[in-house]
């Protein structure tokens, strides 16, 4: 069943990426996101840019398999097309809990002969939901880039944040990797603030962190060179820039970990 009495995160995201996967309580959220930021567009585009290196960054250094939990409505090119583009074998299962995503997962389906590609419809509350459906296609004894792209922003410190990535972590062997962006305040504290004021009365969490608090997710993990960075500012040279990336700060972070 598909709720469009509020706004979901995933249809907002595919509104500011100019998709038509959305209803107009997502476009007047939308909407009032870019009255308080106009570049959220911009660094929706730079959060997908960063998953598409990152993506091509794992595949060159032998990973395989990939479980992206919320992976939101599909933009090409997505992470199973960047993925298998380099390794036709690799294997990739998405993840969210959006029906309007499930609704679209035959266009996520159509991956290369030699891989896999499948979808999950579970949330990142429930990880062992998750892995349950991971394991089926996913062989949980060889490393996994487990992808947080854009999520953990909308789940609170309440509801277990860092103990959730935690968890499915776990479940992943040594060798396995982290790759994550995460929203924050650090750089528009007014502008943040208004945001998630705005995100709560429409019933949509906003837990924004700062860069401590964004690195406390890769806590016993190898950070991948240059660590936590803003985001467009890790491995340019792997991808194209976004246009109007420099044109202002980007508030967000992100960074890719190996577990040792």
């Amino acid at each position: 069943m598909i709720d469009t009495s509020k706004p979901h995160p995933a249809r907002m995201y595919d509104w500011y990426l100019g998709g038509k996967d959305n209803y107009p309580v997502d476009e007047e959220m939308g909407r009032q996101m870019l009255a308080l930021d106009p570049r959220v567009p911009v660094m929706a585009r730079v959060n997908r840019a960063f998953m598409h290196r990152a993506t091509r960054w794992l595949a060159e250094h032998g990973v395989r398999q990939f479980l992206d939990v919320g992976t939101g409505i599909p933009t090409e090119p997505n992470l199973h097309q960047v993925a298998q583009g380099l390794a036709p074998d690799a294997r990739v299962v998405y993840c969210d809990n959006d029906p309007i995503v499930l609704a679209h997962a035959a266009a996520l389906l159509r991956g290369t002969p030699e891989g896999a590609t499948e979808y999950l419809q579970a949330d990142v509350r429930d990880p062992a939901a998750i892995v349950a459906g991971a394991r089926a296609v996913l062989d949980l004894d060889r490393p996994v880039a487990l992808s947080l792209v854009a999520l953990l922003h909308f789940v609170s410190d309440e509801d277990g944040a860092h103990e959730l990535v935690g968890r499915l972590l776990s479940q992943l062997p040594s060798g396995s990797y982290l790759m994550m962006t995460h929203a924050t305040a650090d750089f528009t504290p007014e502008e943040s603030a208004a945001a998630v004021a705005k995100l709560r009365a429409a019933g949509v969490t906003l837990a924004l962190r700062s860069r401590a608090e964004f690195g406390r997710f890769f806590d016993g993990l190898e950070l991948v060179e240059p660590g936590v960075s803003v985001v467009h500012h890790w491995h340019p040279e792997l991808g194209e820039p976004v246009p109007g990336q420099d044109d202002g700060v980007i508030p967000g972070y992100g960074a890719v970990a190996r577990k040792p």
